[in-house]
């Protein structure tokens, strides 16, 4: 029999990926599980395995094409029933079809239950309207009928404004998503088709729903008069040929998510910076003095796998700065796990590879694992489910240079900390200027949530925790 393979969700927001590779050909006999295509998207290379075993009939992409989750990739003649039957397939695809068409049929009629449910349009109703009716003159009658039939949504090209509200008034018994959903978008006031779905085949689930509604974006362009605007919509640029030479690229999967996600988090997110210094001249001897022992256990030593400790410490002593926004429910989601992501700069830009559980984790521990997953990262093997859940995020820059910076929250985090590098500079103490070794530190937090007082304090924290490690341990 034939079967499809369809394109997963590879990672955590992604509608899709690029085709970079297709790593077997038409007539390949393939296992279950072994990878068959190489996709980019969403800040992570991933191989992606087939779902079943069989020999390959027929590639449906290309290298280089967007493909959307859902879509069939190519499809097998497996070993089941049916024996490579094309004849039975298109009979158990009509079948498929039928099912689908009564599926839809009777979501339809869900949907519009529920719509006379909202408006107070139901069959009593209109029993009990039909009944004064008959007491009523004529021309009363006349009246009413000729008021409801204004009040009914008009038809495709017949809206009042011309053309803009046409797909708000039809029915939307074909957008993938359940009548729940469907009603919830309603009463959100959100135009569900401009809705991006991200379960499977593009369904939308009411997570896509609120986050849509949490982006500002939930007036509706039924209510609005006037169809929804497109995100991240610029002006066209200049011909900059006139001007001299000129070459174009395009943008990797990468490069186009990071554009998408920094642009999101850019314009929905009031941003404010905190800096401060830490002195860790003392830490900096302990850091000596106990490399050797990690470099035994197969790990490096570095400030980031300290600072992950220390992140962790704060944040349980601060837990807004450990949760998420809901603004579609007006709720603070938060979290009792601590999943840090750790910013990578790699050839084909900027991958934030998540550590878990690093409150469970030693230093130790934590300095074996984030020299792997850098690794991974340069490489592209980064698999969806390791870029996925972080609860905050650190950025170092130290290796590179830079006296401080500001870095952009990773939606839907709501704080992000940047390391700069670490300078030589005089302290007085005890009377005297002594060279200290002085940490510079960077924090961005959403302003929606976190107050510019508790954001001083959370750093101030972090300072003293390097500064002193006892203060981690007696508060943290």
């Amino acid at each position: 029999m034939i079967k499809e393979i369809k394109m997963p969700e590879i990672s955590e927001d992604a509608d899709g990926g690029t085709v970079v590779e297709i790593l077997v050909q038409e007539g390949d006999t393939i296992e279950e599980e072994q990878s068959i295509i190489a996709v980019e998207s969403d800040k992570a290379s991933v191989e992606v395995p087939a779902t079943a075993g069989g020999t390959v009939k027929e590639i449906k992409i290309a290298e280089g094409d967007e493909v959307k989750v859902g879509a069939v990739i190519m499809t097998l003649e497996t070993n089941g029933k049916g024996g490579g039957n094309e004849e039975k397939t298109d009979e158990e695809a009509a079948e498929g079809e039928e099912e689908q068409d009564k599926k839809r049929q009777k979501a339809t009629e869900e949907e519009e239950a529920e719509t006379k449910e909202d408006e107070g349009e139901s069959d009593t109703d209109d029993e009990e309207t039909a009944g004064s009716d008959e007491e009523k003159s004529d021309e009363e009658v006349a009246g009413k009928a000729k008021q409801k039939e204004e009040d009914k949504p008009k038809a495709k090209g017949e809206s009042e404004k011309g053309t803009t509200d046409e797909q708000n008034t039809e029915s939307t018994s074909d957008v993938p998503a359940a009548p729940s959903i469907r009603r919830m978008a309603r009463e959100l006031g959100i135009n569900i088709r401009s809705v991006q779905g991200s379960g499977p085949g593009e369904r939308i689930t009411a997570d896509d729903v609120k986050a849509y509604a949490g982006n500002g974006q939930q007036k509706d362009a039924a209510k609005e008069g006037q169809a929804t605007a497109p995100k991240n919509v610029e002006k066209a640029l200049p011909d900059f040929s006139k001007w001299g030479t000129v070459r174009r690229e395009k943008m990797s999967g990468i490069r186009k998510a990071t554009v998408s996600s920094m642009s999101d988090a850019w314009q929905t997110i009031p941003h404010v910076t905190q800096f401060d210094k830490a002195d860790i001249t003392q830490l900096e001897e302990y850091t000596e003095k106990y490399k050797a022992k990690v470099e035994k256990a197969g790990g490096k030593l570095t400030i980031t796998a300290i600072m992950m400790k220390v992140a962790v410490a704060a944040l349980r002593a601060f837990p807004k700065f450990n949760a998420s926004l809901d603004v579609a429910n007006e709720e603070v989601v938060l979290k009792d796990y601590y999943h840090i992501g750790v910013a990578a700069d790699t050839e084909k830009g900027l991958l934030v590879p998540v550590i878990r559980d690093v409150d469970k984790k030693s230093v130790i521990k934590l300095s074996k694992e984030l020299p792997d997953i850098a690794q991974k990262a340069r490489e592209g093997k980064l698999s969806g489910d390791e870029m996925k859940g972080g609860t905050f995020t650190i950025s170092n820059l130290g290796g590179i240079g830079g006296t401080q910076f500001t870095p952009i929250v990773y939606k839907p985090q709501v704080a992000i900390m940047g390391i700069s590098r670490t300078q030589t500079e005089p302290v007085y103490i005890d009377g005297a200027f002594q060279p200290r070794s002085i940490l510079p530190l960077s924090l961005s937090y959403d302003h929606r949530l976190i107050d510019g007082a508790e954001a001083a304090r959370f750093l101030r924290f972090i300072c003293q925790s390097l500064e002193d490690p006892f203060v981690m341990l007696m508060e943290g």
